[in-house]
């Protein structure tokens, strides 16, 4: 069965805050996707955590989060984390989003992808809109606000981020990689 697993307090409030500072601090950059220029697909500022100075605990911390997770619910062929992770910015002043999408396709890495978890960073009342939604087997479930909740999925499921309406939605994301899907 395709689902969505979701592990509450992932993150502490206190290392949530300590990520949302260290990147605050970072260059960021607008969001693209892989081989386009510009597109309205996407509306979101990116920090890579690797250019991030502090930030090496964040790596240990996914990956202990993702082994838990596809040991109890995936059993997927894991092999590596070939891709920075990176925290999103979704602003309402610009109404930042993310359209229906997987997160396998073009590009040499994406097509390795096995499993995507994100990070809720924010505290849900900081925000409005900007819900994580994902669609295994033709319904819509929506992932868990709570600050410092991890949610993972296949990355050939369509999720999406709704438009943030009111305030600032941080989240991290991270791509656990694999042989191809057989």
């Amino acid at each position: 069965m395709i689902h969505v697993q979701s592990v509450a307090a992932a993150f502490s409030a206190a290392e949530c805050d300590h990520l949302a500072l260290i990147v605050a601090e970072a260059p960021a950059q607008a969001a693209r996707l892989v081989g386009q220029r510009e597109s309205n697909m996407r509306r979101a500022d990116l920090v890579w955590i690797d250019e991030v100075a502090g930030a090496e605990w964040v790596m240990d911390r996914l990956i202990e989060i993702t082994a838990r997770a596809n040991r109890e619910a995936f059993g997927f062929d894991l092999t590596d984390f070939s891709e920075s992770p990176q925290v999103a910015r979704y602003d309402a002043a610009r109404e930042g989003h993310f359209d229906w999408h997987s997160d396998i396709g073009d590009g040499r890495l994406a097509a390795r992808r096995k499993l995507t978890l994100v990070v809720q960073l924010s505290e849900p009342e900081e925000y409005e809109g900007g819900a994580l939604e994902i669609m295994p087997s033709g319904h819509v479930v929506a992932a868990e606000r709570g600050r410092g909740a991890a949610t993972l999925f296949p990355s050939y499921l369509l999720h999406r981020v709704t438009p943030v309406t009111a305030g600032v939605r941080q989240s991290l994301t991270v791509w656990a990689h694999g042989p191809a899907f057989r």
